[in-house]
């Protein structure tokens, strides 16, 4: 069941690149309404079922809610303007670093990763490479979105671990919609700020918002916020590495993007990194789903 979610939530992520970049409107406004149209969807449902979940929110869980919705919100900012800056290939292999920051917080923390698990972990961001190259700078604007994209996994990490420590005791109803409604507020905030149109957008523009919210946010984000509860932030992490080529596939065969000549030994790379560190870490822990 764990293996079938990741797939399919490695397939939503996969999409939100080629769609955000294929979607004519500001970055702002796309993020906004896929976490309001998010929350929507996922926190009707939760109030039906239990109408009083946020007077029973102790400090502890909002407080980590607030970590990982802000993170996320910076995130989306980061990411999105990132692909219509840079390639897809290459943002989306900048932001999926977000394993390496995990691995990096970790050890700042004091938690120092087995050998095993850093051998996983480097043969996959060699993967990385292989897809992209890192081929930065080609130009002022694609250095920035690179930059961006860098960012954005920094953040992506936070939000992840954040999310972690939430998910302990929150159902993924309760958890990713609050989540979701309180990144919508930050997100309307900096759309105010930053003088971005809320609804004045290409009507086709819609389409592409609808799109990624049913594939990235629901099926993407949500199904990874299920998974961490029963796995850690660094396997969950890890799995999202696989959404760099399938990303840049999509690009390829959507966007005409050239696809990066070492896209299938790049995905070998990252599945068997992958595997590595499922073996060695993946099994421990394991929650029940409250």
């Amino acid at each position: 069941m764990i293996f079938f979610l990741a797939i399919v939530g490695i397939l939503g992520v996969s999409a939100s690149g080629p769609i955000m970049a294929a979607t004519a409107a500001p970055a702002l406004t796309i993020a906004l309404w896929r976490n309001v149209l998010g929350a929507l969807a996922l926190g009707t449902p939760a109030l039906i079922k239990n109408p009083g979940f946020l007077k029973a929110l102790t400090r502890q869980e909002l407080k980590y809610t607030a970590i990982a919705a802000t993170a996320l919100a910076l995130h989306f900012a980061c990411f999105i303007t990132s692909v219509k800056m840079t390639s897809v290939a290459v943002a989306t292999a900048l932001v999926c670093l977000q394993a390496a920051w995990i691995a990096l917080f970790q050890w700042i923390r004091g938690s120092k990763p087995p050998r095993p698990i850093l051998l996983g972990l480097g043969a996959a961001m060699l993967g990385v490479v292989v897809i992209t190259g890192f081929d930065m700078g080609v130009s002022r604007e694609a250095l920035v979105g690179d930059v961006l994209a860098l960012a954005g996994g920094a953040l992506a990490a936070v939000y992840t671990l954040a999310g972690a420590k939430a998910r302990k005791s929150l159902s993924t109803g309760v958890y990713s919609s609050l989540c979701y409604g309180l990144c919508s507020v930050i997100l309307l905030l900096m759309c105010f700020a930053f003088g971005q149109p809320l609804v004045d957008i290409p009507a086709e523009a819609w389409w592409g918002i609808v799109g990624v919210t049913v594939a990235a946010q629901l099926f993407g984000h949500t199904i990874f916020n299920y998974l961490l509860a029963t796995i850690s932030p660094l396997v969950v992490s890890m799995m999202i590495l696989v959404e760099i080529p399938g990303a840049a596939i999509l690009a390829a065969i959507f966007l005409a993007e050239a696809l990066p000549p070492g896209t299938y030994l790049g995905l070998g790379l990252i599945l068997a990194g992958l595997a590595v560190v499922i073996l060695r870490q993946g099994r421990s822990g394991l929650k029940q789903e409250r």
